[in-house]
């Protein structure tokens, strides 16, 4: 496996048009690649996690309208195809604004011109990201020179993630990994505590993959670990990534975070997310009220795959048969415990005004980003 920085985690086939991704279902104990020739293959990728991470759904979404438009390029299908995908995970707000993208893009063109533009838009759209994610690399480090300027005592600095927000989750670096990447390759003595991140174990299974592939070192770690480390010292800052952030810097991300974030905030360890700009819903205020948080099947929690004794990957219940289950995805950390939101445009604290003074600005028309009261629908793509 090459490294984080040289591998994507989507591409076209041979054939020019079909789109081949690494299927993350099976990671750590395999490495496949799954061919998506359909729209229909794109939207089982996204539902079935395949593919995961806020910005690697988004742009695997832009594939599946390219595939969609091949079969069928009217406006009508256009619109079906954009509404479908964004009923395929209702929390991550990159599906919803790749599919503006295409959407906005596209609508203009005769149907005939389509097909090959949004090819190039989907390109354009991973490269996008990828750029995004190098950059919030290059923030994101500078956090662990200060942290290495102040240190008192000989060791590591101690990093402590939540959730796989490496490349896997993106297209290249990843976000909050990608300072970790960074730091390590410029000769940071980094450590990762990696939290297992139940039910479907991002972390054990992902983010320890990742990071064995780059020589970080790192240690695999229970959930309900963290604050006991962070108790005794052993943690020196807290990074996340965000799969939708409101424009007042609530953090929505997989669900523990929040009691990480309680953790870090009464033990005076900072904590950080690592946000691409795409990733922020500026019609959103209120992340616990108003962000959707997606229930994923209660067999997650009750069942767990792993390689068995044989060497075979099997699945065996862990639960009573016949005991209830309930599986939430994601919650939401409040901006009033976040340290600061890392964006590939620099480090800010988690507040509407910081996150608008950071967005690009044009001398004579302002933010370049629409306003938080721009029209949802207009702003995110079809319901």
């Amino acid at each position: 496996m090459t490294a984080a920085h040289k591998q994507r985690t989507l591409w076209l086939a041979a054939d020019g048009w079909s789109l081949e991704v690494i299927d993350q279902r099976h990671l750590p104990h395999r490495f496949e690649v799954a061919t998506l020739r359909s729209l229909e293959d794109v939207d089982r990728a996204i539902q079935s996690m395949q593919v995961r991470g806020a910005p690697l759904i988004g742009v695997t979404a832009a594939y599946g309208v390219c595939l969609a438009l091949r079969v069928d390029a009217s406006d009508a299908a256009l619109q079906a195809a954009c509404q479908r995908l964004a009923g395929a995970r209702p929390t991550a707000v990159n599906l919803r604004w790749a599919l503006a993208q295409m959407v906005g893009r596209l609508s203009s063109l005769a149907p005939a011109a389509r097909v090959e533009a949004a090819y190039a838009l989907a390109a354009e759209l991973c490269d996008q990201e990828a750029a995004a994610a190098r950059a919030i690399g290059e923030q994101g480090q500078r956090i662990f020179e200060d942290l290495l300027a102040r240190k008192t005592e000989a060791g590591p600095i101690n990093v402590l993630t939540h959730c796989n927000a490496g490349w896997l989750a993106t297209v290249e670096w990843g976000t909050a990994l990608a300072p970790v990447y960074l730091a390590h390759q410029r000769g940071i003595d980094l450590h990762v505590w990696v939290d297992e991140t139940r039910p479907r174990n991002q972390g054990a299974a992902l983010t320890a993959w990742e990071l064995l592939q780059a020589k970080v070192p790192h240690t695999v770690i229970a959930d309900n670990a963290g604050g006991h480390l962070m108790q005794h010292g052993l943690v020196d800052v807290c990074l996340t990534g965000s799969d939708r952030t409101t424009r007042r810097g609530d953090v929505c991300n997989k669900i523990g975070t929040y009691l990480k974030a309680l953790a870090a905030h009464d033990n005076g360890v900072p904590f950080y997310a690592a946000v691409p700009l795409s990733t922020i819903d500026w019609t959103l205020a209120d992340g616990v009220k108003e962000i959707p948080i997606e229930e994923r099947d209660p067999r997650e929690v009750t069942e767990i795959t792993g390689r068995l004794p044989d060497g075979a990957i099997g699945t065996v219940k862990l639960t009573p048969e016949g005991s209830p289950a309930s599986n939430y995805g994601f919650d939401v950390t409040p901006a009033r415990l976040i340290t600061g939101i890392i964006t590939e445009l620099g480090i800010c604290k988690a507040s509407e005004e910081a996150l608008w003074a950071m967005m690009p600005h044009s001398p004579e028309a302002g933010p370049t980003t629409p306003s938080p009261e721009t029209d949802r629908d207009a702003r995110f793509g079809p319901p």
